[in-house]
């Protein structure tokens, strides 16, 4: 019998070294928030070479890089429908000089389509990549299993 308990155990354990613990769109956006540093009236992006890489975090926020480790929290006035479908975003500007409260993201198809109205920026606040980045490998190093019922701490 103890041998059956341990082999269900070390099949449990070897599932979910794999699968990993997943996180929802609101512990996610959270994760962002907490390592976003105040707001800012407005942020230069590099208008020759884009915005390379975004993430879309529900309908109300997106992160937006310019390099690895220098990116920004974009908070959204109303919800923004289309960010989780998007195969690609655009950013209004001016001069490569984005301002809260005066521009949006653009969510769009793969055809170049717009797929919802524009999303009004609310606030933007600077992210550090490698703090994020470190808190993100964190949690994906930590995994939580059920003990098998009838089990006890003393026969594991």
């Amino acid at each position: 019998m103890r041998i059956a308990v341990l082999s269900a155990l070390v099949a449990s354990l070897t599932a979910c070294a794999h699968s990993g613990p997943s996180l929802d769109t609101a512990q996610r956006l959270e994760i962002y928030r907490a390592h976003a540093g105040p707001p800012v009236a407005s942020f230069q992006i590099n208008r020759v070479a884009g915005v390379t890489r975004w993430t879309p975090l529900g309908d109300q926020a997106l992160a937006i890089w310019n390099t690895p480790a220098q990116g920004y929290l974009l908070e959204f006035r109303a919800r923004c429908s289309g960010l989780s479908i998007a195969s690609s975003i655009t950013i209004s500007n001016s001069m490569g000089m984005v301002n809260a409260r005066l521009d949006s993201v653009q969510p769009r198809a793969a055809n170049g389509s717009a797929i919802s109205q524009p999303c009004r920026i609310s606030s933007a606040r600077p992210l550090d990549g490698r703090a994020l980045s470190e808190a993100k490998r964190e949690l994906r190093q930590a995994s939580v299993i059920d003990r098998p019922e009838g089990v006890t701490p003393e026969e594991e």
